[in-house]
Order: structure tokens, then sequence, then C-alpha cells
């Protein structure tokens, strides 16, 4: 499966998703601010935790730089509500149960795992402008120091 991975420039897919408290989150209603979109593959597995709690220890810069940060995972509901309860995560994670939204922003496709070739989550992060373009697009990241990466790139740090 070849993936269409965004380009800094490309227009946002359009997308509707459902928050971890049953709440609409779309495209829409992120016009206006800047969004970074994290995606991740599984709420409560240990590197999804380590970036998920290092955006939250990092959301009151990115937030005061315009930006909302939005996690998107295949995670049902109760899932996404615990993961948020137990890493105190201040900022709402949405759930792509079909991976539709994960394949119109490039985060799904073939990767290896422990040397086998697999279709799946590829950890990736877009980050939007107010206008709803495309400014960064960072696939395959490492969980660990990822955060940081983008803290530069947003010229917080």
């Amino acid at each position: 499966m070849t993936t269409n991975r965004l380009e800094p420039g490309d227009s946002a897919p359009d997308f509707s998703l459902t928050d971890q408290d049953g709440g609409s989150v779309s495209s829409s209603d992120l016009r206006g601010t800047g969004a970074i979109l994290f995606f991740y593959p599984a709420a409560m597995t240990p590197g999804c935790t380590t970036e998920a709690c290092d955006f939250r220890d990092s959301l009151a810069p990115i937030q005061a730089a315009g930006y909302r940060v939005l996690g998107v995972s295949r995670d049902d509901l109760p899932k996404l509500r615990e993961f948020r309860e137990r890493d105190g995560l201040t900022y709402d994670l949405l759930s792509d149960p079909d991976h539709a939204v994960h394949e119109a922003y490039g985060a799904w496709g073939e990767k290896m795992n422990y040397g086998k070739k697999i279709e799946g989550v590829i950890r990736s992060t877009i980050i939007i402008d107010a206008e709803g373009v495309v400014r960064h697009a960072l696939y395959n990241v490492k969980a660990t120091g990822h955060v940081a990466r983008i803290r530069k790139l947003l010229g917080l740090d």
C-alpha cells in the first residue's frame, strides 16, 4: 500500500472525528487557530504514553503560540477517556476507528515492525496553520524527543 504523504503548503484534509467525551471535532473547528495533530498507534502503550505526556508537559507554550493539540488514534472512546484520565492529558484525543483520517493525512501504511512488514499506524505529526495549510508534516517520528523537535520547529525554545 502506498501512503500519500502531505507536504508543506498542502491544504489539510477535512475531517470530523469524535473526542474522548463523545463530542465532535472537525477540521472546520480548527480554522482561525493553528493545530497540531499527532497520530499514534495505541493509547496507554509505553511509546504513546511518553509522546502524549510530552505534549501535555509542553502544552502551555504550544497553546500560547496559537496551536491546539489533538491526539488521533484508532482507539475507542472508553480507552481514550481512560488514557486521558490516567495520564492527566489536558487536550482532546480523537477516535478514528476505520483509520480514514489516518489515511488522508498519510499516517497509515506499510511499516516495519520487529523486522516484519505490516500495515498500520505510522507515528506522525502534522502542523497546520490558522488557514488550514500544512506547515510541517513529520512521518515515522520517534516517541521520545519528538515534542522537543516540534518546539524547535515552532520557535518555542
